[in-house]
């Protein structure tokens, strides 16, 4: 063969090598370029937490903030405001600066709607009212009829508060006038002063009850007709609106709601 043919030959042989060369490269690169690209996880939630709750609701949300707060470790709930929800929607509508509602009736949800500070509350739980008195029942009261009795001390909730509105409903339905000694801002008032032996016999909700060791409950005729209704919602003007939506979502979600069937509320 001459010599040119020669050259010729050895240039197309070095050629195709480089070629095969190539391909080799590529296909043992092939995997990684068509892996699927990774994606960024969610952002996890953080900031501060500010909740106004009714005084009855202490027991379930106090469990609930520390249950949310281990879900959410840069969340820090802070100390729950606890009383009457109508006192709560008057602070509200005045100005405190308020993530998070929870009311004890409609009514004072409602308030705060109304005045455009929050919208699209949701219920979370139901409560009863039961007849409490201190251990042992010094007075030997016995029924809501007890409370008519002018020789006994009696405190009920302030008609304002919803554990007041519905005692009001329970002893009308039922054609009690109570001999009433002391009307209290929030539920947990009367409770106090029963349990203090201060009081004979007051209403309060089955919840308190249920939580307090220094008093007997009594139930009594009508109470299950009488269903206050829990609405939540979260603020308009909520400093981290993802946060108090997720709180929001957590007291309505299955763990909330097993923490507030174990301390004796209803379902919504």
């Amino acid at each position: 063969m001459p010599r040119s043919a020669l050259r010729r030959t050895a240039v197309v042989l070095a050629w195709l090598a480089l070629v095969l060369t190539g391909c080799a490269t590529g296909a043992d690169q092939g995997p990684a370029a068509t892996s699927a690209p990774t994606t960024s996880a969610e952002p996890e939630l953080a900031g501060d937490l500010t909740v106004y709750a009714a005084a009855s609701l202490k027991a379930a949300f106090d469990e609930l903030a520390t249950q949310f707060e281990a879900q959410h470790p840069s969340v820090d709930v802070q100390p729950i405001t606890y009383d009457g929800s109508s006192t709560l929607a008057t602070q509200i509508i005045e100005g405190a600066p308020v993530d998070v509602f929870a009311s004890a009736d409609e009514k004072n949800m409602q308030k705060v709607v109304d005045e455009k500070l929050a919208s699209g509350p949701q219920l979370f739980a139901t409560n009863t009212l039961v007849l409490v008195v201190p251990a042992g029942n010094p007075g030997g009261v016995e029924s809501l009829d007890d409370l008519a009795n002018a020789d006994l001390t009696i405190v009920l909730c302030a008609a304002e508060v919803p554990c007041g509105a519905a005692a009001a409903t329970l002893l009308s339905n039922e054609g009690v006038t109570a001999s009433v000694d002391s009307y209290e801002q929030n539920v947990t008032a009367v409770l106090t002063k029963v349990a203090a032996g201060e009081a004979d016999a007051g209403l309060v909700y089955v919840t308190d009850a249920a939580t307090t060791a220094d008093v007997d409950a009594i139930e009594v005729d009508g109470a299950d007709d009488i269903v206050s209704r829990y609405p939540i919602v979260a603020l308009s003007a909520a400093a981290d609106p993802e946060v108090a939506d997720a709180f929001v979502a957590f007291v309505r979600g299955d763990k909330g709601q097993e923490v507030l069937r174990a301390l004796g509320f209803g379902a919504p």
